[in-house]
């Protein structure tokens, strides 16, 4: 009996030939787990910068009056898979549905307004300082900066915080975010789908809005430096229509348009595939276009990503990449290392690889991976690893292999 598994040492001696070498088309794909990464509470028990799903919940359950709060755990208790996502889609729905008629004794006026307290609640949450000194955005950044691109590197996020603005701004890397202006910057649509700008430039996307968009008096979004109030998508059963809306119709047509171009590599990280409007959309693109490719760098085991794994079952040029083993052109095996490629591969290795385990699905250790990367390298291969199966690879510069020499149990 042979058991298919995956040599980690293949996929990433190449995708850091892929990530230093400048002439490839980059894109980020960034969800909650980015910020998720920085710890804020020193040596003791971990305490996020901006809380995932569930801390977010709590949060959220802290700062509802007590009638709110009845409520909110009402609906909560009737919903199988509970999260603060789905209670904000079903109390929107109420909202819309029920009129002068009451559920929990709320009338649609009522659970309008429990929609805008939620909503508030999560602008509290969201609306905080990058820390100062070393972390994953400065890293990324630095690693953004510090190679001389052909193309600019395009990041594409569905979060509302500053911090990646913060990040490009306390050292001065220009980036482009559709809006024009100073004190009221308009948002510009013309303008996202040009690629007329020095590659030095971020284009930096936010596919569910941000904090400090408003609408203003004409109806028009426009950017304010100092505003806490936003015009973000929130998780409900309305996203799929606000997102045909401007800005964000433009925002993901420019997520499309990427996906679409030849010879692109885009980097997910911290990021779930379960927003199911951004995951049919990366499917479709990824399924007309073979020569574009997705690594999806993941934080849980296998089985803890069925969104990532359905898409990744359904696309060959979307690479999983898990804890414990990974989906590359469709097959799902577990890891095991091999030889070294390359010579002084060992202090590498370590940076994506421990204890049996892969660490890149931690946007701390992915963001120093590409930071240490740096510019151009040059390493002496000793054993070269054969590309067993190369069928179907998009063209990334380098041949992925599929799966390791089989094991024989």
């Amino acid at each position: 009996m042979s058991e298919s598994v995956h040599n980690p040492d293949q996929y990433m001696f190449g995708f850091r030939q892929a990530i230093t070498n400048g002439k490839k088309k980059i894109g980020l794909l960034l969800g909650a787990g980015a910020p998720f990464s920085i710890n804020i509470g020193g040596d003791g028990p971990w305490q996020p910068l901006i809380p995932n799903v569930v801390g977010l919940t709590k949060t959220i359950k802290e700062n509802l009056e007590r009638d709110d709060l009845t409520v909110f755990n009402l609906i909560e208790e009737s919903i199988p898979d509970k999260n603060f996502e789905k209670v904000l889609s079903k109390i929107r729905t109420l909202a819309d549905v029920i009129g002068s008629s009451t559920v929990h004794d709320y009338d649609s006026k009522k659970f309008s307004q429990l929609t805008e307290n939620i909503c508030n609640a999560i602008k509290q949450v969201v609306n905080k300082d990058l820390p100062p000194g070393k972390n994953p955005y400065s890293e990324l950044i630095s690693w953004i900066n510090g190679i001389k691109r052909r193309y600019g590197v395009e990041i594409f996020t569905t979060n509302y915080d500053l911090l990646l603005e913060q990040a490009l701004e306390r050292v001065k890397t220009p980036y482009f975010d559709g809006f024009s202006g100073s004190r009221n910057a308009f948002f510009d649509p013309s303008s996202i789908s040009r690629n007329d700008l020095p590659p030095r430039w971020v284009r930096l996307w936010k596919l569910h809005g941000s904090i400090g968009w408003e609408i203003s008096e004409n109806q028009e979004v426009i950017r304010l430096p100092f505003s806490t109030n936003t015009n973000m998508v929130y998780p409900s059963h309305i996203k799929y229509d606000q997102t045909q809306a401007a800005p964000f119709s433009s925002l993901f047509e420019r997520f499309k348009n990427f996906l679409n171009e030849s010879d692109t590599l885009t980097i997910a990280s911290g990021f779930s595939f379960a927003d199911a409007h951004i995951s049919s959309k990366i499917t479709e693109s990824l399924i007309a276009n073979p020569s574009t490719a997705l690594f999806a760098f993941q934080y849980n085991n296998l089985e803890k990503e069925p969104h990532a794994r359905e898409i990744a079952f359904n696309c060959p040029n979307f690479s999983l990449f898990c804890r414990d083993g990974a989906v590359i052109n469709g097959v799902e095996a577990p890891w095991r290392t091999g030889i070294l490629p390359a010579k002084n591969w060992q202090s590498i290795r370590d940076e994506y690889f421990k204890n049996k385990e892969f660490q890149l699905g931690d946007f701390n250790a992915l963001t120093r991976f590409l930071a240490t990367a740096g510019g151009d390298f040059g390493f002496e291969i000793e054993n070269p690893i054969p590309a067993l199966v190369e069928e179907q690879q998009p063209d990334l510069d380098f041949q992925l292999p599929v799966v390791d020499e089989p094991k024989n149990d």
